[in-house]
């Protein structure tokens, strides 16, 4: 009798495992497991390196993506890591094979150094929340002409 609930509750299980794995796919390019028939973002790149700048100067990348799920995909909400970096997104949905940009300015003003500044995207995609990057170097903006060292007052 032992056996037999063993066998059955084996046979349940195993019913059970599989009909979860029946129910997802790989998405080809990370490989993570996503619920079929979800919507998914897949990015030309997620990262941008815009090189080395001058402080006050601003930089725009367009960061393209489709959407290669079976469901139409939502954008809810995209938000920058601080206000310097302001993202421009879709808010119409996007059907299964369409194309869509989400803008990304980064306003290098009282910034000095290494950046790496983030943008976070809430979606119905199945790898939500997904995160962009927008990395450089802001350098000391150059001297104007017009620009002259104060001098030591005179006694």
């Amino acid at each position: 009798m032992k056996k037999m609930i063993l066998m059955a509750a084996m046979v349940v299980a195993t019913a059970g495992i599989t009909l979860a794995q029946a129910d997802k796919a790989q998405t080809p390019s990370t490989g993570t497991e996503v619920k079929a028939g979800s919507a998914v973002m897949k990015f030309d790149k997620d990262e941008y390196n815009f090189g080395a700048i001058k402080q006050g100067e601003k930089v725009e990348y367009a960061f393209e993506f489709v959407n290669s799920g079976k469901e139409p995909l939502i954008i809810t909400e995209a938000h920058g890591s601080c206000g310097c970096t302001v993202p421009e997104w879709p808010k119409e949905p996007l059907k299964k094979g369409e194309k869509g940009v989400i803008k990304v300015t980064f306003n290098s003003a009282g910034k000095m150094g290494i950046q790496d500044k983030t943008v976070t995207i809430t979606s119905n995609a199945a790898d939500s929340p997904k995160v962009l990057h927008i990395k450089g170097n802001v350098e000391q903006p150059a001297a104007t002409p017009e620009t002259k060292p104060m001098e030591a007052p005179k006694n």
